[in-house]
């Protein structure tokens, strides 16, 4: 005889059985049967599940994040319906144009309820349809190991992204006879396209007789964890390579083959040389705007390559010669294997005079200043060198995440926490919670004084679960990146980016976490080291300068090769 439970026990046992160790959450009325089973999934002889309490659903959604990008495996979040599924739906947008799997199970009002505006009552699926790759309301005890195994499935499986189930109260109350399911196949969704023997034949005969080749490496090489197969094939051919954001840590920063970050922040040498390859290979990135700057003179000159899981990203926004569809797991070996050893040192030698230039006009006066107040550039130099390569670099949004991203070190894959399509202010701090979760390395959190502030309040749950997140406040007393572009495009009308800051030593003592501040050159790396062997969460407050710029920089609607060393104001 089958055995009969409530649906909020099928979940329970559902997620438990699709391997989920962490849950960030917020409980509320309508999902108040979820959480009541839940209780004893979290202690005694049934412990299957650490549920971390956030402050608020939209860090739920962030932490999940931060530890699916860390982890590699999914994050999942449960929340209340109304507000609590809405506030989720930013982290929701986030993962879906980062392509982080992530399941948001949220409440909803009974189904005889729905239509009637009940309190709290959203139509999520409606809401959330164009921003996750699948929504499903889950209206029956029945489905609910059917529906939570096909979000998994979906959530993992291709290309990444988030899921949302709706969850009506009387579905979470009801019974049914206790029915296992696996699902690993979904009609009409392939997540893993076939290879095409004869594109992967044409893109290694490009390759082979190509001069100047330089290969685009995003995300899509750490999702589909290639790290080694990217490795082979670069070295097999000798093509120097760039990263973009979110590839930052899919190649080691030590690698003589790697020449730097692409984009409107990154680095002089690839950009420029984006305009002079005859062969462009990208490798699980999308072409992002970012990348790209002005798209009718990106990369003319070139035969593009595009290697993507995928296909709706191909021809999107920039036109491919070959396009090779699938995961690159299998489809980077498979052209390996086709190439001819190859010797490109006069074209790997081209870069070195735009590193130098970058060298002299950026990166030292950045990273090693003389004299004035402490710079951005320079923290996250010595935060670097001090970590050797091997922390978690989250950071939040603006010019913290250019710095941090620009001047950090990886050694290690999935090394880089960061809101790259989304741009969410608000992001960072969440996912350093979720990323302390998902690892034993030290995390190194950066922050602006704007951000922090979007969501200060998971202190809280920093407070609570003694993470030993290490947060370096980069406090400029301004919105830095919009004052950046007011000063250059807006004839330095700043208009309500100035900021006033609260006593955040204060702040920290109220929530328990070590506070420091560093404002004289002569003490910051012994401040940093103090900060780094903290035990549990510390916070380092750096009083740098006010009007700091990123540079470079590629003004927006400019082409790649315009980028500016310097900004004459």
């Amino acid at each position: 005889m089958k055995e009969t439970i409530t649906g909020a026990e099928a979940l329970m046992r559902s997620l438990k059985s699709e391997g989920v160790k962490t849950i960030f959450g917020y409980p509320g009325g309508a999902i108040m049967p979820v959480f009541d089973a839940l209780y004893s999934y979290t202690r005694g002889e049934r412990k299957a599940f650490d549920h971390i309490l956030v402050r608020h659903e939209q860090a739920a959604a962030h932490a999940a994040e931060g530890y699916a990008r860390v982890s590699g495996d999914v994050g999942v979040c449960i929340v209340t319906s109304g507000p609590g599924a809405t506030n989720t739906l930013t982290g929701v947008a986030d993962a879906m144009m980062d392509s982080t799997p992530m399941v948001v199970i949220a409440g909803q009002v009974g189904t005889g309820a729905l239509g009637t505006d009940a309190f709290q009552e959203v139509d999520l699926v409606g809401v959330a349809q164009p921003i996750s790759k699948w929504s499903y309301q889950i209206r029956r005890p029945e489905d609910v190991a059917w529906a939570v195994s096909r979000a998994f499935y979906i959530a993992r499986s291709g290309r990444p992204g988030p899921v949302v189930l709706d969850f009506p109260k009387n579905a979470q109350t009801h019974t049914c006879e206790w029915n296992p399911v696996k699902v690993d196949h979904v009609r009409s969704y392939r997540p893993y396209p076939i290879i095409d023997e004869d594109v992967v034949a044409e893109a290694a005969e490009i390759i082979n007789n190509s001069k100047r080749p330089l290969a685009l490496v995003g995300q899509g090489v750490e999702l589909g964890n290639a790290q080694t197969e990217l490795l082979e094939f670069l070295e097999r051919a000798d093509i120097p390579a760039a990263r973009t954001l979110l590839g930052l840590s899919a190649l080691p920063s030590s690698h003589p083959l790697n020449m730097g970050m692409l984009g409107m922040h990154g680095n002089y040498a690839p950009n420029i040389k984006t305009q002079e390859c005859d062969v462009l290979i990208a490798v699980g990135m999308r072409f992002s705007d970012r990348v790209t700057g002005l798209l009718s003179t990106y990369a003319r000159q070139a035969k593009v390559i595009h290697l993507d899981i995928d296909p709706s990203e191909i021809d999107k926004n920039v036109k491919t010669t070959v396009a090779v569809v699938g995961d690159c797991k299998q489809s980077l070996p498979a052209i390996t294997r086709l190439l001819n050893k190859n010797v490109h040192r006069e074209w790997r030698e081209s870069f070195r005079k735009y590193h130098e230039m970058e060298q002299e006009k950026v990166i030292e006066p950045a990273i090693h200043p003389v004299q004035g107040p402490l710079l951005m550039g320079e923290i996250v130099n010595a935060v670097a060198e001090l970590t050797g390569g091997n922390a978690v670099l989250v950071n939040d949004v603006g010019q913290n995440q250019m710095f941090s991203c620009r001047y950090f070190r990886y050694n290690n894959n999935r090394s880089v926490v960061t809101s790259g399509g989304l741009g969410t202010m608000g992001f960072g701090l969440p996912a350093a919670v979720g990323a302390c979760f998902a690892t034993d390395r030290t995390v190194c959190f950066f922050t602006g004084d704007g951000g922090l502030q979007m969501s200060i309040q998971e202190f809280g749950t920093i407070m609570e679960q003694r993470l030993p997140v290490k947060i370096f406040l980069l406090n400029n007393n301004y919105l830095g990146n919009v004052r950046q572009w007011q000063d250059m495009f807006f004839g330095q009308r700043k208009s309500f980016t100035r900021m006033l800051n609260p006593d955040y030593k204060s702040i920290c003592c109220g929530y328990g976490i070590s506070y420091d501040v560093v404002v004289d050159r002569s003490e910051l790396l012994a401040k940093i080291e103090r900060t780094l062997a903290a035990e549990g969460p510390c916070l380092l407050e750096c009083a740098v300068k006010e009007e700091d710029n990123v540079l470079p920089m590629t003004p927006p609607g400019n082409s790649v090769d315009d980028m500016l060393l310097e900004i004459n104001i």
